[in-house]
């Protein structure tokens, strides 16, 4: 199944689709954004040019990177930003006091057409103070966007680096499936758990909504009940089976795994130690194996994982394989991962060796049970044979954070930049509309982002730059950059005439998402003790900073 395109282009005569939670309209809102709105429209400041930054004061769960994700989503909305008539009529009854009929008529001509936005591209690996999002139009229009627009990337952005980190624990070797659905926060938190950690690295889904929606990739077995319904062997009406190239047919299929049941428990390479088995187990199996040939995968730790559940996947494997299948695995779904997929492992080599099968003792071993980074961590460090990850509870709901906490803060208006000030420094925002880059290093690796002011030239390559910490006048350094990025690209124009950015499609996110991971440096990415990597300002910008700070910021007197 192929990821589908990330939003259909906006072509001449065609409107892009909405949001795909139809509960993203614009009142998807904090009703102070509909008090402001009115407030502006009173005071005639309603079309005044403003400049917002979307951007976040620190990376998540102790790490020092985050994964950009939900611009998809906040282009649809503003693409089809329109209020309707049922929608004014309960602004106007909600709002303190009464609307005048000049603002109920101001509501029904609102929405994007001169909005402009500039983002980072989906799936980029961002840090702390660097806009995400720059948010250009009348002043109203982009207050109303600001709750929506930070409602669609919190959640997606934390999740999608919560993917990321799941797969750099487990390497890129290892399969990893989202299997979150049914801990999820409601029906939208899980479908937007599914496709964000698809874009954070995950490899497939069990959330099949998610798969028709996005085009994820689905995977999926059995549960414990289907092992657990089943009384013997004698319950399966249907025991014939057609061999994968349809030449013939195996009439008793069900005999044939008791004779490989047999083999098994008297192989002298096994030690004679596979004694009596469940046989509901082995039913369920065999009947599983009868409805998905291609696709067998048994639970394994219903009963006993090497007692029972491991003889008897194998002897299903073994008599699939002789009608010319080829078994997928088996999942461990409690007990000691490290351990029991260590002696699966074992199992299934001496067979491959016993019963000369090549690759079966490459079978693949999926382990689940409320994983986590941690969980993974600790199974690398003891040495396990899991070749895939079921994780669901603690990816979905981020447990290790509740929140990424993105702002959206006024930086320019009326072409006059504008500063937040605080006595917490990390909340003082970056004023004026500005330019983002990412300079480069030698090995490849990416060195510094760098803030500049929008007509500041752009830094070059082979050229020295001086790169300055926005607020600590100590911290500062030369980069002679090898390559440069710009980092915002126009994904809505509105009235400028530019060319706007195609939303690519999701698989490209996830691909752009993995490749910006290896061009970071190892110890800015590393679980334990990460390296912070360096957000810095121009020398220009720097200046205007703190010169815009003094100028703001009222000059106390001592009694």
């Amino acid at each position: 199944m192929e990821a589908k395109a990330n939003g259909p282009s906006v072509n001449a005569g065609r409107v892009m689709d909405g949001p795909t939670n139809p509960m993203v309209t614009p009142l998807l809102t904090d009703l102070y954004q509909f008090t402001m709105a009115y407030a502006y429209w009173k005071a005639g400041k309603h079309n005044d040019r403003a400049v917002f930054d979307l951007y976040f004061r620190k990376n998540p769960f102790g790490g020092e990177f985050t994964v950009f994700a939900g611009l998809e989503e906040c282009i649809k909305l503003i693409a089809n930003f329109k209020l309707t008539e049922e929608e004014i009529s309960f602004i106007c009854e909600t709002l303190p006091g009464s609307c005048e009929e000049g603002f109920v008529k101001y509501l029904r001509n609102i929405d994007c057409s001169d909005v402009e936005v500039y983002a980072i591209s989906e799936g980029t690996v961002v840090f702390p103070k660097v806009p995400l999002l720059r948010v250009e139009g009348p002043v109203a229009v982009v207050q109303l966007l600001e709750t929506p627009v930070l409602n669609l990337v919190n959640f997606a952005s934390l999740v999608a680096t919560n993917a990321a980190r799941h797969r750099l624990v487990a390497g890129k070797s290892k399969m990893l499936l989202e299997f979150g659905l049914r801990r999820a926060q409601g029906p939208d938190g899980a479908i937007s758990a599914s496709k964000y950690c698809y874009i954070g690295g995950f490899d497939a889904t069990s959330n099949v909504a998610a798969g028709r929606f996005f085009g994820i990739p689905l995977r999926g077995t059995h549960s414990h009940a289907f092992v657990s319904s089943f009384m013997s062997p004698d319950e399966i009406l249907e025991r014939s089976l057609h061999r994968s190239d349809g030449s013939s047919t195996c009439e008793d299929f069900v005999s044939l795994v008791q004779s490989w049941l047999s083999k098994i428990q008297w192989s002298k390479a096994l030690g004679n130690s596979v004694g009596e088995t469940n046989q509901s187990e082995l039913a369920a199996f065999t009947s599983y194996a009868l409805a998905f040939p291609n696709n067998f995968v048994a639970l394994v730790d219903t009963y006993d994982v090497m007692r029972s559940g491991v003889p008897n996947f194998c002897a299903v494997a073994l008599a699939l394989n002789d009608l010319g299948y080829k078994s997928v695995g088996i999942r461990l779904d409690s007990g000691d991962l490290a351990y029991l997929s260590g002696e699966a492992r074992k199992i299934f080599q001496i067979i491959e060796k016993e019963f000369e099968l090549p690759g079966f003792g490459k079978t693949s071993i999926t382990a689940s049970n409320d994983l986590n980074e941690e969980t993974l961590d600790a199974l690398n460090k003891q040495g396990h044979e899991v070749d895939c990850y079921g994780i669901g509870t603690y990816l979905v709901t981020c447990y290790a954070q509740a929140a990424l906490g993105c702002v959206f803060k006024l930086v320019e208006i009326n072409n006059q930049p504008r500063i937040k000030l605080s006595e917490d420094v990390s909340k003082v925002s970056i004023p004026c509309k500005k330019r983002c880059y990412r300079l480069y290093g030698r090995e490849g690796y990416s060195l510094v982002d760098i803030m500049t002011g929008e007509n500041e030239p752009c830094p070059k390559v082979g050229e020295r730059i001086l790169c300055r910490h926005p607020f600590n006048e100590s911290k500062r350094a030369y980069v002679v950059p090898q390559r440069v990025e710009e980092l915002l690209k126009c994904y809505w124009p509105g009235k400028s005439g530019k060319v706007r950015e195609e939303l690519p499609a999701l698989k490209d996110i996830r691909d752009h998402c993995i490749k910006q991971l290896e061009q970071m440096r190892p110890d800015h990415i590393r679980r334990l003790n990460p390296t912070p990597y360096k957000v810095s300002v121009s020398a220009k910008l720097y200046d205007f900073i703190h010169f815009l700070w003094l100028n703001e910021a009222p000059v106390g007197e001592l009694q």
